[in-house]
């Protein structure tokens, strides 16, 4: 079981069906089915889709890198450029840390498709702040 999976309840994650394959301080990996339930009016993937996995794989890593029993990581800024359309199948977001500080992280996220094709690039701008619950 996915140190995520009781994270993931009742969450954007799990009506997303976004699922992380893989993650480390160093990379996180996670796929989304695409269909109906991620497009847009036209049949396409939703961008806001694509940036919400992208801040999914970010968040996922930036929170591998902090002490989580007192500190949590919440998204500052985010872009993406999105790149190829995508009418269903699978996607796949890769997420590399660019910096790791004591207080803010940037990571970079590259969304392809089931051929291995770019789909969205992004970056993601997190802060490092004490557990809104005290932790430990």
């Amino acid at each position: 079981m996915s140190p995520f999976s009781a994270l993931q309840q009742e969450t954007l994650l799990s009506t997303l069906r976004i699922e992380v394959v893989e993650a480390t301080r160093e990379r996180v990996v996670a796929r989304m089915p695409v269909g109906p339930r991620v497009h847009q009016p036209f049949g396409l993937l939703h961008g806001g889709a694509s940036v919400a996995l992208a801040e999914t794989v970010a968040s996922t890593g930036a929170w591998m890198n902090v002490d989580q029993a007192t500190e949590i990581v919440v998204g500052i800024e985010i872009n993406a450029n999105h790149l190829r359309a995508v009418r269903d199948g699978e996607v796949t977001a890769t997420a590399t840390p660019l910096h790791v500080g004591r207080r803010t992280q940037v990571w970079d996220v590259r969304i392809t498709d089931g051929s291995g094709r770019a789909v969205c690039v992004s970056r993601c701008t997190l802060a490092v702040v004490p557990r809104p619950d005290g932790g430990g």
